[in-house]
Parts: structure tokens; C-alpha cells; sequence
């Protein structure tokens, strides 16, 4: 078996990632510097770690998950990719009071962004306040939180696909669902945090930029 073979044998395959990996790198291009340090929180099967390493040159980033299941589809998409300025993926569960879950912890500053996509809806509502807690401790003081996924607004009328998904979370796991923007923002600001963008993104995706209140 060659090495491309088995890079792409062990490279799992998001279909949800490869759709929204441009639009959110275009997003993450407008709004961050040219170099810094980046920490993606359920980083799942590599696609975007990998696909936004290869194409932002300056910057530096950190892969976690919460489970170890998916480290050497991680490591394959970055071979893949060629995405070299990527350290080894880490146990991260964001409800935990520390970062990582073994080895030095992550100290105050290390990051200037914290990025986090589609994970809210598929975790319990504790990964909410833990994701901006951590966030909170180890973004830079003008670092920026980054997340992206499905939410409900108020006043805003909830995509007929939105309640289709968010109905089917639901029946798959009753801690599962679509997050009120709300709740979420009251869960950073408890954290220090504030919400300071809003982007509206295909596929009645929103992309949300936090940072210390």
C-alpha cells in the first residue's frame, strides 16, 4: 500500500466539513491577522484544521478532540493537505475545568483564536459554558472565539431544514439539539466574554465571533 493509499484510508470523511470549509475560511481570512496561534476545539475527522493550516501560512495551530478515535484521521488530513504548522492532536473535553486533559495545561494568552464548529448542537448543554470557559482562560486579551454552526434566533423565523435537524438531534439524543443564540451569548458573558460579530453563512449556518468583554 503506498502512502497515499493509506492516507486516504485512514482519513475520515465529513460531508458537512467539506461543504463548509470555504466559506468559513474565507470568514476566518477577513477577520484574522495574517499569524498567530489557533486552538480548534472538536477538531473531529481534520478536514478543517488541515484545509485552513494549508491555506493561512502564519498561523499555527493546535487540533483536540474529545476522544482519541479520530487522531490519525486528523494526522492524514494534515499529510494530506500539506499542512505543516500543525501539532499532534490533544485529549481535549471542553467541559472540563483545564485544557488539555493530560499534559502542561494551556496557559492564560496561548491563542489568539479559538475555533469550534458544529459541535454545540451535538453536545450536551454543559459543553456550552465549558467551551467559553476555556476559551475565556486561554485566548490572548484581543483574541477572538470563533464558532459555527445552526442556532435559533428570536424573531427570527427557524429554518424549515433547521426544525427538521434539530427534531431529528433531539430523537437521537435528548441533550442534543439546536442552541438559542441567547443562551449561548449568556454563557459567554458569564464567561468575560461578548459577542462582537455575527455572520450569517450558507445552508442557514451562523458564524459568531466572541471576545473578552
Amino acid at each position: 500500500m503506498t502512502i497515499a493509499s493509506t492516507l486516504q484510508h485512514l482519513a475520515q470523511r465529513s460531508p458537512a466539513s467539506e461543504r463548509n470549509r470555504e466559506p468559513i475560511l474565507e470568514r476566518l481570512l477577513a477577520l484574522l491577522p495574517p499569524d498567530g496561534n489557533a486552538l480548534e476545539v472538536a477538531s473531529g475527522t481534520g478536514q478543517h484544521v488541515a484545509f485552513f493550516a494549508a491555506r493561512m501560512p502564519g498561523w499555527i495551530w493546535q487540533p483536540s478532540d474529545r476522544t482519541d478515535e479520530a487522531f490519525a484521521s486528523i494526522d492524514a488530513w494534515c499529510a494530506q493537505e500539506g499542512a505543516a504548522k500543525v501539532h499532534g492532536p490533544v485529549l481535549l473535553d471542553a467541559t472540563a475545568p483545564r485544557w488539555p486533559d493530560d499534559g502542561p495545561a494551556f496557559e492564560a494568552g496561548s491563542f489568539d483564536l479559538v475555533l469550534c464548529a458544529n459541535m454545540l448542537h451535538i453536545a450536551p448543554w454543559a459543553a456550552c459554558a465549558g467551551l467559553m470557559q476555556g476559551a475565556a482562560r486561554c485566548l490572548a486579551a484581543d483574541g477572538r472565539l470563533v464558532t459555527y454552526g445552526p442556532y435559533v434566533e428570536a424573531d427570527v423565523p427557524t429554518a424549515p431544514g433547521n426544525q427538521a435537524f434539530d427534531a431529528d438531534l433531539r430523537q437521537r439524543n435528548p441533550a442534543w439539539g439546536l442552541r438559542a443564540l441567547a443562551d449561548v451569548t449568556a454563557e459567554a458573558e458569564a464567561a468575560g466574554l461578548r459577542l462582537a460579530e455575527r455572520h450569517a453563512m450558507p445552508a442557514n449556518n451562523l458564524l459568531l465571533v466572541f471576545q473578552h468583554a
